[in-house]
């Protein structure tokens, strides 16, 4: 399995690596036979995951980052370059959003959520970039996104309008960079269960349930196979494309929403 996917002696940075999706895709591309730089705001989650990894007998450093700021973020990929060897690649699993309506939103709240779902990827992947082209080395970068920013996104805009930029972002590097070996794709999650959205009350899910077909809500890991199938040799040809990983949320909410309006008809007829 491990020549299928093509990990072995390859170096990847997985910026915010220490906790939740990030965690996940950290450890199965240690499995993996990959050499993984774990960068997270925490160095205590960053360093108990790649403890873990030395433990199995893999390979693995850790990195305190703070991706807001663009001379930490520009440090961590150096190091990362220098220390676990030079990079075939990077994961960003990083993201928060704000919760407001907009007409209760700052401009503050807009930039804050743009430099930590956005700004940051841009920075981080031209770094990477710049790096693997330096070296005439071809490379997969992947960042992770979110349904919000396909849909829309109510009460949380500025995060949903960053994920959106994401998304295109992706397909502009994808465009100049292709034709110099460095693929860029985009995981879009829906929902899933991660440490700072944890399973709710039982009512509370049975209601988020009734949107998703799989009748489930995601895991952690599913992201991480995610993420390590668009960075494996599995998917040479592929760049610019986004893939959501959402137990077919995006294909019932059209459904849904029909059979809201129908039911709207129906109930004004009855009247």
């Amino acid at each position: 399995m491990e020549s299928l996917f093509g990990f072995e002696g390859k170096h990847i940075l997985v910026l915010g690596g220490g906790r939740g999706m990030g965690e996940a895709t950290s450890r199965l591309l240690a499995r993996l036979g990959c050499a993984v730089a774990i960068a997270d705001m925490s160095l205590e989650r960053a360093e108990r995951v790649s403890s873990d990894i030395h433990d199995s007998g893999g390979k693995a450093v850790s990195i305190c980052v703070d991706v807001t700021d663009d001379d930490d973020l520009i440090t961590a990929i150096e190091r990362a370059d220098k220390t676990l060897g030079p990079l075939n690649g990077m994961a960003t699993v990083i993201g928060m959003a704000h919760w407001a309506p907009i007409l209760e939103s700052s401009i503050g709240d807009w930039d804050a959520d743009h430099r930590r779902n956005l700004r940051y990827f841009y920075l981080a992947a031209r770094e990477v970039a710049r790096s693997l082209l330096a070296r005439k080395a071809a490379g997969s970068i992947v960042c992770v996104a979110s349904v919000d920013g396909i849909h829309s996104s109510p009460n949380h805009a500025a995060y949903g309008a960053a994920k959106a930029g994401l998304i295109n972002l992706v397909k502009s590097m994808a465009g100049e960079w292709s034709g110099r070996g460095i693929r860029v794709n985009c995981v879009a999650p829906g929902p899933i269960v991660t440490p700072r959205l944890p399973l709710t009350d039982e009512r509370k899910e049975r209601e988020s349930l009734a949107l998703i077909p799989m009748q489930r809500r995601g895991t952690v890991q599913d992201i991480a196979n995610a993420v390590a199938f668009f960075l494996s040799d599995l998917t040479p040809f592929i760049t610019g494309q986004t893939l959501a990983v959402d137990g077919g949320y995006g294909a019932a909410v059209p459904l849904l929403i029909r059979e809201t309006e129908l039911r709207g008809v129906q109930g004004a007829d009855l009247k």
